[in-house]
């Protein structure tokens, strides 16, 4: 099952959204939750576990409705923090991708005209995803082992057993873009939002590309 970052989602009553994230278990490289949306509503996504979902040329097929998808559990938080302070972890669950949003409070000094933000605060989203688990989008950076920034994540290519068996990488810039299909024992370390190879940027440079099959 080819799992591609952006690929139509649909419900067994028809089209629901795209393919946002997905969710790993690093220790055992099994994918266990897709993260499902309306496009471009990503404060609408939902965790749909990896069991309810098949794929094939034209998407990811869901075994439920869009009113069940719903139903399921939502993705993104919300906090308003101090600057430098984290969300309060919850103990059955993990921070996943943050986005920090600033957003100063201004005050006027005395009526003199000086603008001052004496406690700065800003807005945290962040996904919620299982514990002991990491989320990948296709904006996460993949980096060799000798420290070089190879491209991003397209895509995971997984087996029947849920585990993903190769980590599609997409390499390139805007009319240049390649697919390299890396095997999952090559991945040094998964984390939110990033993948450490084990190869060098040669070794990756070697292996077989192919052009990127997009959705849009």
């Amino acid at each position: 099952m080819k799992l591609e970052l952006g690929c139509p989602v649909a419900c067994i009553d028809g089209p629901y959204g795209v393919l946002d994230d997905v969710v790993i278990d690093p220790i055992s490289g099994k994918v266990t939750h897709l993260v499902v949306q309306r496009e471009h509503r990503h404060d609408l996504a939902r965790l749909v576990p990896i069991e309810r979902a098949d794929a094939d040329d034209d998407g990811i097929k869901l075994d439920c409705t869009a009113a069940e998808l719903d139903a399921f559990e939502h993705v993104q938080e919300s906090s308003y923090l101090r600057l430098g302070k984290f969300p309060v972890a919850d103990p059955d669950w993990e921070i996943g991708i943050e986005q920090v949003l600033g957003l100063p409070v201004y005050q006027d000094l005395d009526g003199m005209g000086t603008v001052i933000d004496p406690d700065p605060h800003v807005i945290v989203n962040y996904d919620r995803i299982p514990r002991n688990e990491v989320e990948i989008r296709r904006s996460s950076d993949v980096t060799s082992s000798d420290g070089h920034h190879l491209g991003h994540v397209e895509g995971f290519l997984v087996g029947p057993d849920d585990k993903v068996g190769e980590l599609v990488l997409e390499r390139g810039h805007l009319w240049g873009h390649r697919e390299v299909v890396i095997p999952y024992g090559a991945v040094a370390k998964i984390e939110n939002d990033s993948v450490t190879l084990s190869l060098t940027k040669e070794q990756v440079a070697a292996l077989s590309s192919r052009k990127v099959n997009r959705w849009f």
